[in-house]
């Protein structure tokens, strides 16, 4: 289960989440989607700079850039020759994410399959950690109308969204769970059956996923939700840096 697998919950103060994603990379470089709303340069700026604070050598990161509203084609990976020059790692970057969730709403089985096939490790950060998921959460701040999570972190939506994802993990994910308050609408999400289960990441914060198990790094908290049982409802349990966290169902 999502095996080389690495999802950041956003932010910029913690060069050490994208750890995972460069020690499985092997030093090979490493492509950063990026859905481009007008500003995909700065932005792949930003992430090139962030990779090298944390490691990466000088060009490793390789812009990956998606007009907004036109859909990623994961052969572009071996038309680029970027696999046949060594491409290490693929990082999914942030921005609107239902927009990414529609850049890869036709690709996915071939994206994951391709992944697998070549053993390039797969890292998401905030939009790009969401479409991880087999179901993705991504938007919306009402259930059938009452607030459960501030507005302002909707991504443009009303009514809690459940869309397809890249289903590299199982479970559910929510990012910037403590800075925005995100973890109510993945509880919300989760008591209601609209996603098995799910993981809601701080900013700062990486959960590295091997098999059945995930081991969080950086500097906030990982917060598992599953579903509390007979009762409808979910239970929700909370993991430091360095603790490892138990991935499959039933709940620990």
């Amino acid at each position: 289960m999502g095996d080389g697998t690495s999802l950041i919950g956003g932010g910029w103060e913690a060069p050490e989440v994208y750890g995972p994603l460069l020690r499985a990379s092997g030093g090979g470089r490493i492509g950063c989607v990026i859905v481009d709303e007008g500003d995909g340069e700065a932005q792949f700026a930003r992430y090139a700079e962030a990779l090298r604070s944390a490691g990466a050598g000088a060009g490793a990161a390789v812009p990956l850039l998606v007009p907004l509203g036109e859909r990623f084609e994961p052969d572009s990976l071996l038309k680029d020759g970027l696999l046949k020059d060594g491409l290490g790692g693929l990082l999914v970057c942030g921005g609107l994410t239902p927009a990414y969730q529609d850049a890869f709403a036709e690709c996915a089985g071939r994206l994951a399959g391709l992944l697998a096939e070549r053993g390039i490790p797969y890292a998401g950060f905030s939009a790009g950690a969401v479409l991880a998921a087999r179901r993705a959460v991504v938007g919306g701040w009402l259930a059938d109308g009452v607030p459960v999570c501030p507005p302002d972190t909707a991504e443009d939506l009303e009514e809690v969204e459940v869309r397809p994802g890249l289903g590299l993990v199982p479970f559910a994910v929510e990012v910037h769970s403590a800075q925005w308050g995100t973890l109510g609408r993945l509880v919300a999400a989760v008591s209601r059956g609209s996603v098995p289960y799910g993981v809601a990441i701080d900013e700062n914060t990486v959960l590295e996923v091997t098999g059945a198990t995930g081991r969080v790094g950086g500097r906030g908290r990982v917060h598992v939700v599953r579903p509390s049982g007979a009762a409808a409802g979910a239970v929700v349990r909370s993991y430091a840096p360095g603790e490892s966290v138990r991935l499959g169902q039933p709940p620990p």
